[in-house]
């Protein structure tokens, strides 16, 4: 199961245990069951503090639980774990052996004191780069609190188990059956949803802190960037942003990041996230900004209603997938209706979709889609094709992807549960056409998260705020970085030099204060 490379990291990995964990088995004749009992094999082999048994008695299969030795078992696996899902994998096994977790001390004692019984599923699929920080949140709650308990299941695997709960969307996670929450979710969303009163506590401790000399909205690549240039320049620096990492986390192959042949979103994330925490950052993740103001200081407020004082910004809020707006997407959003085709793609195996849009990402994921489900329609609005050569070719080679140029996608159809189709406009002709399908996966491009700007400082037509060449809006001492400004070509490497280069005219501004202003911010503080 194990390439010898991946034998060796794990071996290192599992020399950090420091009590005896097991694997528990539950196998059936599937081929998956044979593969799961193979990687449990080696993965004891690699070290004499992890044991293998078996235990039948479970009715689902097939299934490995990870627990400490005489422990209860809180974490299981329902398929076999690879893919993204290693790292999962391998994290429950160092946590279950009683290596630190990577969390503060007030969210461990936070987990700690839940009451009541919380038995979380999360439905996932193995090539879901969002899944794994769902699963993982949960395996650290269920490894803290002897309540909770948490079990990762591969929808492909358990395909009728998926139809019959109408799930289209991964991860979807079921807490004592009844459904939690669809998409990423953080661990501090996780919390905020089970425990009521956590929300206005971590809104009371934020607001007590003391005023920043820059605060980074945003935790991308253009706000990790900045976060760190301004560390470096010794400012006291805050980053408040809705999850680290931010549309990265959702890219799968990284293929042009200079020096970098390749690599992929969620590795790259956890590499700025490790790059920010080595300087003296404070990051608080799971926070959306809800205002900006300014008087004497920047105030920030968040929907949690915490309030950050500042005495300059950097905004790096970046886009969001730009949605259809056409009757019934927003109702079967979740069923049908899907932005990632690379998480739910798996859902739609054997079925029949259409992607929406033909630039680089559309046809790219129509390509992908191909290899696994029946049939592919691509629905472009313009008459030429946008994406690249490459792509377009790959594409025309495929016998199950159908091109329809000029089409306007006017409704989503749907039975109240699922998608059952789509409707569009020739408009060349002026007809209304009906597809029957399974799913929709919409790929038209980004939007920026800037509506909370709207009457703080200039944006342009499309929402980007407007920046000049050093990176500063139209509101002094406010300065922007990213996808979320009119700087062209939304690329990763771009996004990270205009989030140095915003870092540092902040620092300049800064310094050229008049002595009047400096001693009037720290009168405000």
């Amino acid at each position: 199961m194990l390439d010898p490379n991946m034998k060796t990291q794990l071996k290192t990995y599992l020399e950090n245990l420091k009590n005896e964990i097991v694997l528990t088995l539950t196998l059936d004749q599937q081929k998956t069951s044979q593969d799961l009992k193979a990687l449990a094999k080696e993965i004891a082999e690699l070290s004499s503090m992890v044991s293998v048994e078996e235990d039948g008695s479970r009715k689902r299969k097939p299934l490995m639980t990870v627990s400490p030795k005489g422990g209860s078992t809180k974490v299981a696996f329902a398929g076999l774990p690879m893919g993204h899902e290693f790292t999962s994998l391998v994290l429950a096994l160092l946590h279950a052996g009683g290596h630190p977790m990577k969390l503060d001390n007030d969210t461990i004692e936070q987990i700690k004191a839940l009451t009541g019984n919380f038995e979380f599923k999360t439905y996932i699929s193995l090539s879901c780069q969002n899944c794994p920080d769902v699963v993982q949140s949960l395996n650290m709650m269920a490894l803290i609190n002897p309540n909770i308990k948490h079990t990762m299941i591969d929808g492909g695997l358990f395909q009728e188990e998926v139809d019959q709960l109408g799930i289209k969307a991964v991860p979807s996670v079921f807490l004592n059956d009844e459904s939690f929450s669809q998409g990423r979710i953080t661990l501090k969303e996780i919390l905020n949803k089970i425990d009521s009163s956590a929300a206005k506590r971590d809104a009371k401790k934020l607001s007590e802190k003391d005023v920043f000399d820059m605060l980074i909205v945003g935790g991308g690549p253009a706000g990790a960037s900045a976060a760190i240039y301004s560390a470096r320049k010794g400012l006291n620096t805050g980053i408040v942003a809705d999850r680290f990492g931010g549309q990265v986390a959702d890219t799968v192959g990284i293929e042009n990041f200079i020096s970098v042949p390749y690599t992929e979103g969620p590795k790259l994330v956890a590499s700025l996230e490790q790059h920010v925490t080595d300087y003296d950052v404070d990051v608080m993740s799971g926070q959306k900004v809800k205002a900006i103001n300014r008087s004497d200081l920047f105030e920030i407020e968040t929907e949690s209603g915490a309030k950050l004082k500042s005495k300059s910004i950097v905004l790096a809020t970046g886009a969001r997938w730009r949605k259809m707006n056409v009757p019934g997407e927003q109702e079967y959003s979740g069923k049908g209706v899907a932005y990632c085709p690379h998480c739910d793609g798996p859902l739609f195996k054997g079925k029949r979709v259409a992607v929406i849009g033909g630039g680089n990402s559309g046809i790219e994921a129509a390509s992908d889609l191909a290899n696994i489900v029946e049939h592919v329609t691509v629905l472009e609005f313009s008459d030429v094709l946008r994406a690249d050569d490459v792509l377009q070719r790959k594409a025309n080679s495929m016998s199950n992807i159908e091109i329809i140029m000029q089409a306007q996608t006017t409704e989503v159809l749907g039975n109240g549960n699922e998608v059952t189709g789509l409707r569009y406009i020739d408009r060349v002709t002026g007809d209304s056409k009906d597809i029957e399908l399974s799913g929709i996966f919409v790929q038209i491009g980004l939007v920026p998260n800037s509506e909370f700007l709207k009457d703080t400082i200039e944006l342009s037509e499309g929402g980007e705020v407007i920046v000049d060449e050093r990176g500063q809006s139209s509101l002094p001492g406010l300065f922007a970085a990213g996808d979320v400004t009119t700087v062209p070509f939304k690329q990763i490497i771009i996004a990270m030099g205009e989030g140095s280069k915003a870092a540092l005219s902040a620092f300049d501004y800064l310094m050229r204060l008049e002595p009047s202003e400096k001693s009037k911010e720290q009168k405000a503080a």
